[in-house]
């Protein structure tokens, strides 16, 4: 790699730079690389404002544009999403500097943290499973978390902030008060917003700005649509198959994509929400977490909770809201014979379970290792700047 400029940002703009032979090495905020105190940028800004999509993201997106919920308030920047890359990585973000919100969410995790309850700024577990933070702008829905219980990305991104298990801040005010006593950061807001004021507004745009950005659309699934698949293994292509036939793709695919069509695997109108059909996947009898019930206080969302993806599945280990499969094998074991009597059980799920023979299983479960995106896992514009 050729040798490139970089500079720490620190006081009012950039007093120093060094040349570096590798740009700055991607970590998974917890790995071998060392902590820094201040941020290492590059002179000039990453590109996060120009999308790489496949053909067949782009025709789902012109005939339904509301899958890109990005506010007409907040465009992603490429200076907006360097101060959010920031941000995110920026443990000071907590009120004992010890958490960021990279620190549940590595890079080399497809941005989970491979736990089944994250670990708070005090040590304390937080009450259900870490989502990825991938492909979040494609998510018609709009409303965050599990329980759905952010409206947008831009609420969501700031909750964990003033959250007393994960980051524990007293309020948003003193979040301001001490990300304006740092020095790197009034050079990053004036580049991402004109001016050097800091507000909680200005840093829920730029985490969402920067979350937003982190997008995944180069594994072996897409280009496969390239190519009709032609170096998919016999295995892989009767795992396609069956994400339609078995119903997979009912909750976890496009609406507009039915059967064997090509999916984008975004989820398009299938958020969580019980519209009707029923929503919850048959985990247990009786819940005690009830996901979005909990929110609506309506009877028929206990126990719903918001879908996942399918991409990159591989990586983001364990599964469901509360992390109880370890594998994708105890999924598929659970999704044949472990489906339980749930009143607000989707109608796709019989009590008992959709019959799945072994090898049917495990075909599956191979396809969906071809929607791994490793080039995601080493992407420098996603990588922690805190480190060296």
């Amino acid at each position: 790699m050729r040798n490139r400029t970089c500079v720490f940002v620190i006081a009012t703009l950039i007093i120093g730079a060094c040349n570096k032979d590798e740009e700055p090495s991607p970590a998974n905020n917890g790995g071998g690389n060392a902590q820094i105190d201040v941020p290492t940028l590059p002179a000039d800004h990453y590109d996060y404002s120009t999308p790489n999509l496949p053909a067949n993201v782009l025709a789902y997106l012109a005939n339904e544009p509301l899958l890109d919920n990005t506010p007409a308030d907040n465009p992603i920047t490429d200076a907006g999403a360097t101060l959010g890359r920031v941000l995110y990585y920026d443990k000071k973000l907590s009120v004992n500097n010890v958490t960021a919100c990279a620190s549940c969410h590595h890079q080399d995790k497809a941005f989970t943290d491979g736990l089944a309850f994250s670990e708070g700024h005090l040590g304390g577990e937080t009450r259900r499973n870490a989502m990825t933070t991938v492909n979040l702008r494609y998510y018609k829905g709009k409303h965050m978390f599990w329980d759905l219980r952010a409206e947008d990305l831009e609420t969501q991104v700031v909750m964990p902030i003033t959250d007393a298990i994960e980051m524990g801040m007293p309020s948003l005010s003193e979040l301001e008060t001490k990300l304006s006593g740092i020095s790197y950061y009034p050079p990053l807001f004036e580049a991402a917003f004109g001016d050097e004021m800091i507000t909680s507004d200005r840093v829920s745009k730029a985490l969402a700005q920067f979350i937003r950005s982190i997008t995944s659309f180069t594994s072996r699934y897409d280009q496969g649509l390239n190519t009709g698949f032609a170096d998919f293994t016999p295995q892989e292509l009767l795992g396609k198959t069956l994400v339609g036939t078995k119903f997979c793709t009912e909750c976890h695919g496009d609406v507009t994509a039915t059967g064997t069509q090509d999916q984008t695997f975004l989820i398009g109108e299938f958020f969580g929400k019980n519209e009707g059909f029923g929503s919850n996947n048959g985990l247990d009898p009786s819940y005690t977490d009830n996901g979005y019930g909990e929110i609506s206080g309506l009877a028929q969302d206990q126990a719903t909770f918001k879908f996942p993806s399918f991409r990159n599945v591989e990586l983001t280990a364990p599964y469901m809201h509360d992390g109880r499969f370890a594998t994708l094998e105890e999924v598929m074991d659970h999704y044949d014979i472990g489906i339980t009597a749930h009143p607000n059980a989707g109608i796709q799920l019989p009590p008992g379970g959709i019959p799945l023979t072994p090898d049917e299983k495990s075909a599956i479960i191979a396809f969906l290792k071809t929607l791994t995106d490793h080039s995601l896992l080493t992407d420098v514009r996603y990588s922690d700047p805190f480190t060296q």
